[in-house]
């Protein structure tokens, strides 16, 4: 089957939808950037950067997509056509060279499309109301944010206590204390991640943007940053309705053991569900686009 034809920017158009990548994606980079060089952290928003492996820079850099070449501008080829993956045809024209990128990447083109299809044929789940942060944190002495708990050391476990645990989302389950794994329903391993992910976990949402940026230059720019702008979004509420006190940084809890934080949790969660139902949409027709016939 041949290759679909290219849709080709002009270098005005390719240029202004790298500025305004750039400076969509400064908006969450630049301060982390000034936060690291004062040697300062954020309790909230530098969760993005230290636990997910895209560096600013490269987060930074707009690809235009499987299927869209960039014209040539007064001074010569688009800057991709030094980047990997990319080849430049002889008018100029540089555009993803997909056979050379499935060569490298194409198993993982495949697990991502898999996990991402599995998870989107589900029903999403908003009863879990956020435990997964309360058992990483279960009758512990250490806890991974240096930040004070909202409830205290015995209220705190007293609601883990007094809950069921539902956790479908390994990457989260990894992080439960020795005395809090045993109390979650369900016990998510890697093998089983296909299995178990479904729409409604904050972190599977989150994660919308792991596989954005593991997809490299068959996503666009624009989606890039949509995935990462879901979750920023996903992590403020994530933290507010964690047991720490998170006041002082401007975020007021979301008091999950109580029911008026329990719906105002769940109403958050279904949200953030729709928004990520349509960009797991859009990164699976990345995935199956004919552009990689």
């Amino acid at each position: 089957m041949p290759a679909a034809a290219l849709t080709v920017l002009a270098a005005a158009e390719w240029r202004a939808r790298t500025t305004a990548h750039e400076e969509r994606i400064d908006r969450w980079a630049a301060p982390h950037r000034a936060r690291r060089s004062r040697g300062e952290t954020h309790p909230v928003h530098d969760f993005l950067f230290t636990y997910y492996s895209e560096t600013p820079g490269r987060l930074r850099r707009w690809h235009p997509g499987a299927g869209t070449g960039l014209a040539p501008s007064d001074d010569g080829p688009a800057p991709h056509a030094g980047w990997r993956w990319y080849r430049t045809d002889d008018d100029g024209v540089v555009a993803l060279d997909r056979a050379a990128y499935l060569a490298d990447r194409g198993p993982t083109v495949e697990f991502v499309r898999g996990l991402l299809a599995a998870t989107a044929g589900r029903p999403a789940f908003t009863g879990c109301f956020g435990l997964h942060e309360w058992a990483m944190v279960y009758r512990a002495d250490e806890r991974r944010h240096a930040l004070p708990l909202r409830l205290g050391r015995a209220g705190t476990d007293a609601v883990v206590e007094s809950h069921q645990i539902r956790c479908s989302h390994y990457d989260a389950f990894r992080f439960f204390t020795p005395d809090a794994v045993g109390r979650n329903r369900l016990q998510p391993t890697r093998e089983t991640q296909t299995a178990t992910e479904q729409p409604g976990c904050l972190h599977a949402t989150m994660d919308l943007y792991k596989w954005a940026y593991k997809l490299g230059p068959l996503v666009p720019g624009e989606l890039l940053a949509d995935c990462f702008a879901l979750a920023a979004d996903v992590r403020e509420l994530d933290m507010r309705a964690s047991p720490y006190d998170l006041r002082d940084a401007g975020f007021p809890a979301v008091a999950i053991e109580t029911p008026e934080g329990k719906a105002e949790y769940a109403a958050a969660q279904r949200g953030f569900a729709a928004r990520g139902a349509e960009l797991r949409r859009r990164l699976l027709a990345v995935c199956g686009s004919p552009t990689l016939a």
